[in-house]
């Protein structure tokens, strides 16, 4: 999904080179892939001026935005928003733009990768842009393309309203040492297991604390009839990709926080027991027949959002299905949070590495230095910059301001919860891999391993092989 949430993301993208799904998943669906616009030029577009002075002591550019003192200046923005995503970013912003006099032009595109390379490198860069993929972030600010957040903001206030992992997520390497790249405004809850909530509280199951336990219960469903999974990776152009949030997930639950860190920067390779043995875990569900519906040999060509369908039945043909808070797009509409379905945390394997949230998202970062620039980052810092949006359903805000009142219901707000307090949080890793890797051979090795194309052994070799193309 090129996501605006990627791996979601990883089937945006799928919807753009196929043709047709979602992409916002990492959301809501995406509209069928339409011919890359050339970059609109304006004459509104703000003049290149002088970094911004810092702001007298006890005052920040976005106190000094609600004051009045940047009306009537303009602060261009480009990133993955379109259709419905773009209305719903629009209205998130509409008060600010009000309160402050500030022109927010946000222009979106389903082209945003490699549009936004040729803007940055052309020198047209828009003053923030809006990244659901890290990896890509990185490049820019090795590059040292992008401001460094710790000059232009309160570092502590940042803190403050962030999980330290979302910090240290978006701490990436600069020309002359670490920056601070960008601020997080919307994230995408991956570690989820879907179940329909009615039914398997009739039936008398319970939801699993361990995944031992989870595996009991996927053997009692088959022991009663039933299939226990519903599992599907087919995504066009990016099938695989499903595939990839379990590994990262199952990594974190089966090794450390800093092995994960290495193995997506190519550190630690695939072709190392720690890879291995995640894959083999991921394996105790996938490869038994009597737990997936329809079988191993439908995982490849069954579609990631037709996937959970069986679970709607009346009985249920299948009772659970991993993926992000996104997938409820797909489900149908007639289904009712927390009474037709609903989800439980992706249960830990080894206690020592405690209960790990595998999440994508959007990181926001700033290119032009200007006062009004400094006031709209610091806005996105902030819960309120997203209130209209979470209260619509879908995204899950990443910040510690954002109330969980603003939730429309118990699923969504029980998951901004599992964000906040969550000890240790990691993007997904084949957003930050290189393309080669984590949209290429990734996906593929995954998909030729599962169809039994190759053996656990060859697929890790095929899919290390894609560091060396980098």
């Amino acid at each position: 999904m090129s996501k605006r949430f990627r791996k979601q993301s990883a089937s945006a993208v799928s919807v753009l080179l196929a043709s047709s799904m979602l992409m916002t998943a990492c959301g809501g669906g995406t509209p069928a892939e339409q011919p890359a616009a050339a970059p609109a030029k304006t004459d509104t577009a703000p003049a290149k001026s002088e970094p911004a002075a810092a702001p007298a002591a006890g005052s920040t550019e976005y106190d000094q935005a609600l004051a009045g003192k940047f009306k009537g200046t303009k602060v261009t923005m480009f990133g993955p928003f379109t259709d419905a995503d773009q209305v719903k970013f629009e209205t998130s912003i509409k008060e600010f733009e009000s309160k402050t006099g500030i022109d927010i032009q946000y222009e979106g595109s389903k082209e945003f990768e490699a549009t936004i390379s040729i803007r940055v490198d052309g020198g047209n860069a828009p003053d923030i842009a809006d990244f659901p993929q890290p990896g890509l972030l990185g490049s820019f600010a090795k590059k040292g393309k992008v401001i460094d957040v710790n000059k232009v903001m309160d570092v502590n206030a940042l803190k403050k309203n962030y999980n330290a992992s979302w910090i240290d997520m978006a701490t990436m390497d600069g020309p002359s040492g670490k920056i601070m790249a960008g601020v997080w405004n919307r994230s995408n809850v991956k570690s989820l297991v879907w179940y329909p909530k009615k039914q398997f509280d009739e039936a008398g199951y319970k939801v699993p604390k361990t995944w031992d336990e989870m595996l009991e219960l996927s053997r009692q469903i088959a022991k009663d009839g039933d299939k226990a999974w519903n599992i599907g990776i087919e995504s066009g152009a990016a099938t695989g990709w499903a595939a990839t949030d379990w590994i990262e997930d199952i990594m974190l639950r089966t090794t450390t926080p800093e092995n994960y860190d290495k193995w997506v920067k190519g550190e630690l390779p695939f072709t190392s027991p720690e890879v291995k043995k995640a894959v083999e875990k991921m394996g105790e569900i996938w490869l038994d027949d009597e737990l997936v519906y329809g079988g191993r040999k439908s995982i490849v060509t069954t579609s990631f959002g037709d996937a959970p369908k069986s679970m709607f039945t009346n009985p249920a043909k299948s009772w659970l299905h991993r993926q992000g808070n996104f997938i409820t797009s797909f489900f149908p509409n007639t289904a009712k949070a927390g009474v037709d379905y609903d989800w439980f945390y992706l249960p830990p394997i080894d206690p020592q590495y405690g209960n790990p949230v595998l999440v994508a998202g959007d990181i926001y970062a700033m290119f032009n230095d200007r006062p009004e620039v400094r006031a709209v980052l610091q806005f996105f810092s902030k819960g309120e910059s997203i209130k209209t949006w979470v209260q619509s359903g879908g995204v899950i805000a990443p910040m510690n301001d954002a109330s969980l009142d603003w939730y429309s219901t118990d699923v969504d707000r029980r998951m901004a919860k599992l964000v906040q307090e969550a000890k240790t949080l990691r993007f997904d890793g084949s957003d930050l891999m290189p393309g080669s890797v984590g949209a290429g051979t990734f996906w593929k090795g995954m998909t030729d391993y599962v169809s039994g194309t190759v053996d656990l052994d060859g697929a890790l070799k095929e899919i290390q092989a894609g560091w060396n193309k980098k």
